[in-house]
């Protein structure tokens, strides 16, 4: 991996270019070579300009990640930037305006897969770790599959817990706004079980795609949904509906992974899904909490940036450290704009990350540990 030349004190590292060069970098998730890559990449940038770098690497070698920390004394609390490197897929690339890995520079912007979700939170946490004190107490975690479920944070938590967390920063797009939670997420693969038969003769059968039907549709209006006041009302959304082979047979087997996204632990919908008669099995694929700071606590206070009075809509990383940090607050922070995170010509406003870059620097040359 290459960047620019450092700037004169040998730590800056030119965001600009790093962001084009992560950008233009296919890190889709569930390749784990091609995020592996990448950490490795961003490792021996990060080195070059602070050698002091303490690493640890991943063992998994289907979620890698690495948590790349200072020398500093060992007892203090960390503050802890925490980023994915991986990205959705580009499913229609040929209705982009432009090249989806090309990493365009134009108007003030990068544009391509990843800018917002979120390269661009990832060079902005690199730079600051980079011009750190040695001796001050800050880590970078990066890991991998976050948009399939936090796959490599879950990977990295026992790391993490291992370490004495202060604060957590986790520099997702959000305009460069403090974000102080978002709602957790239960996915669940819902079946319901019938019996083949013939399609000239369905009474013979018993039919798994009616029944998956006829639970989802009283699942809007049954479902034990609560509200919290300031991450409101819990959600739901069947992404995924499968089942049958072809028109002429009556389909033994359906199912639905539904998405939903919870203010509080899931059990009470999971136990909802399974009492349903109609039901056979359901399979837990994501199960993250909620994660929510006080607006008063005392550090998020110090931040150089307004906190929203509004949750994140999207889950994080955030979901999965909430359980190992022991407490530390989380804030979600950083450069990109929500609205193209996932989208066709995805980009990132270059000042915006400049502003985080800056930002970041400030907060962790004020960290004390």
């Amino acid at each position: 991996m290459t960047t620019a030349s450092p700037a004169p004190d040998d730590t800056a590292l030119d965001v600009t270019a790093l962001v084009r060069e992560l950008v233009g970098r296919t890190t889709v998730s569930g390749d784990a070579a091609a995020q592996q890559d990448l950490l490795g990449g961003l490792t021996e940038v990060l080195r070059e300009r602070a050698p002091h770098l303490l690493v640890t690497e991943g063992r998994d070698p289907d979620h890698p990640w690495r948590l790349l920390r200072t020398p500093a004394d060992p007892g203090r609390r960390q503050l802890l930037l925490a980023c994915h490197v991986d990205t959705v897929p580009v499913p229609d690339a040929g209705a982009w305006q432009r090249d989806p890995f090309g990493a365009d520079l134009d108007g003030g912007r990068v544009w391509g897969r990843g800018g917002s979700d979120m390269k661009a939170g990832v060079v902005a946490a690199a730079a600051a770790l980079a011009a750190a004190d040695p001796q001050t107490p800050v880590a970078l975690l990066l890991t991998s599959d976050e948009e399939i479920g936090s796959k490599g944070a879950a990977a990295a938590a026992a790391a993490v817990a291992e370490q004495p967390i202060g604060a957590v920063v986790v520099p997702e797009a959000t305009g460069n706004q403090v974000v102080l939670g978002h709602k957790g997420a239960l996915w669940l693969a819902v079946r319901t079980a019938g019996r083949a038969a013939h399609g000239s003769t369905p009474e013979r059968g018993h039919n798994a795609v009616l029944d998956l039907v006829a639970v989802l549709a009283r699942a809007g209006g049954a479902l034990p949904f609560r509200t919290d006041p300031f991450l409101g009302t819990e959600t739901w959304n069947p992404g995924v509906v499968t089942g049958g082979t072809v028109p002429n047979v009556v389909p033994d087997r359906a199912e639905v992974v539904v998405d939903m996204r919870t203010v509080t632990e899931g059990g009470d919908l999971l136990a909802w899904w399974r009492d349903q008669p109609e039901v056979a099995d359901v399979e837990v694929r994501v199960d993250l909490p909620p994660v929510g700071t006080p607006a008063d606590d005392p550090w998020v206070a110090t931040l150089p940036a307004p906190a929203r009075s509004t949750p994140a809509t999207y889950f994080t990383d955030a979901s999965v450290l909430v359980r190992v940090v022991g407490g530390a607050p989380i804030v979600v922070w950083g450069p990109g704009t929500p609205a193209v995170m996932h989208a066709r010509d995805e980009y990132v406003e270059l000042a915006e990350l400049e502003q985080a870059a800056a930002a970041f620097t400030h907060v962790v040359a004020r960290w004390d540990g």
